[in-house]
């Protein structure tokens, strides 16, 4: 197997569909969807796969618009992650059409690498990252068994590997006290925005005394009525991310005592709620990452494999990465470093050219790191002897 002439032919595989691949990321950040509503992009990404001789089955895992596309046969078996929904009021102001088009566009390129190689190359579409982790719901349904590896990038404003994303889950808070007349008879009521307060300024301090890559934020959705009321209700939702999922269950048993805490010595009665789903943290696999950096590299942009430090939050990838060895690259959209995600000037940079001509080479990047796998099985035992390594030291 020459790798290097098959490198040279995928390269031209999305060189010559260049235009229909940015037309693509166009259509999506032109008609952004939410979560689990991604209608128009699941047609545009599967017409376009089904034109290019994938086999497309939709609403897979009884998801409507998740879908699964594939080409060839037998193992191994590489999937390319698509996710396409977009954020309320911002669009695309994380970018998603570029993963989108970039896997889609990888996939395209890869059936010449099935065809000299065999093995299976599979586009998976993944819808409602943003809130919803889509790929939580669908790892626990068997969406990534079967799989020998995954692969997506994000865009961001640097070009590298290993994204540190932290495990995460979500917690709905509420308090119930009694109202009364705050200045008439504020001694019959029992304050429950004052419970919550309690509780914000115990977190505050914990805070002070957990892991620095430990996080802890919320927002008060419900605070009383008026201010002559004595509040007899509050409500709040709050996330907790941590590093390890070890360490992540003993701080969310801290943060609730938190809160128990503040009931106590408010009277309030308490009620609280844990998300049912939640984000694990990422397992990046380093030597797959090499491959996906030397293959950036051919292409002439230059990719590290660990950032300038900045953390990236969480995302539902970290759940598929801790049961397939996977990468979740990030590639520059922007000259900028200031830009940052979820953010109007993100969003404009993911449909400019700049933006675009990263995606592009992200998929040139993911194709051949596909050919990489599919070509030598030396290389896919080494990626799965780190993953089976690190699978088992990691919490």
């Amino acid at each position: 197997m020459d790798i290097e002439r098959l490198k040279s032919q995928i390269i031209s595989a999305i060189d010559a569909h260049h235009e229909e691949i940015c037309e693509l990321s166009r259509k999506i950040h032109d008609n952004p969807e939410l979560g689990f509503y991604e209608y128009k992009a699941v047609e545009w990404l599967t017409g376009f796969l089904e034109n290019h001789g994938f086999s497309v089955e939709k609403g897979i895992f009884d998801l409507d618009t998740a879908f699964s596309a594939r080409y060839g046969q037998g193992e191994p078996v590489i999937a390319l992650l698509a996710e396409y929904d977009a954020l309320p009021e911002l669009g695309h102001a994380c970018g998603h059409n570029i993963i989108a088009a970039a896997s889609t566009g990888a996939g395209m390129a890869a059936k010449t690498a099935v065809d000299q190689c065999g093995g299976t190359v599979l586009v998976i579409g993944t819808p409602a990252e943003e809130v919803y982790g889509g790929k939580v719901t669908m790892a626990q349904r068997g969406a990534f068994d079967g799989m020998d590896a995954a692969m997506m990038v994000h865009p961001g404003s640097y070009d590298y590997v290993a994204t540190e994303a932290l495990a995460c889950q979500g917690l709905s808070v509420e308090f119930f006290g009694k109202a009364s007349h705050a200045a008439g008879k504020p001694e019959s009521g029992i304050n429950a925005l004052e419970a919550m307060i309690q509780s914000f300024n115990a977190i505050n301090s914990l805070r002070q005394h957990i892991r620095s890559k430990a996080r802890i934020h919320g927002i008060i959705t419900d605070g009383g009525e008026a201010p002559n009321i004595v509040p007899d209700h509050s409500a709040a939702s709050f996330l907790v991310r941590a590093d390890t999922e070890a360490y992540l269950a003993e701080l969310k048993q801290r943060v609730v005592n938190c809160f128990q805490g503040a009931a106590m010595c408010t009277g309030a009665q308490l009620k609280y709620q844990w998300d049912e789903l939640g984000y694990a943290p990422m397992l990046n696999n380093l030597t797959m990452g090499r491959l996906f950096m030397n293959n950036m590299h051919k292409i002439g942009r230059k990719m590290k494999m660990e950032g300038p430090g900045e953390g990236f939050g969480s995302t539902d990838f970290g759940n598929v990465s801790q049961l397939v060895p996977g990468i979740h690259a990030l590639v520059s959209i922007t000259s900028c470093r200031g830009i940052v995600t979820h953010s109007p000037q993100f969003a404009e940079a993911a449909i400019s050219d700049i933006g675009l001509q990263g995606m592009i080479d992200a998929a040139k990047a993911l194709a051949m790191t596909t050919a990489d796998l599919l070509a030598d099985p030396a290389l896919l035992s080494k990626i799965k002897s780190e993953f089976f390594r690190y699978q088992n030291t990691s919490g």
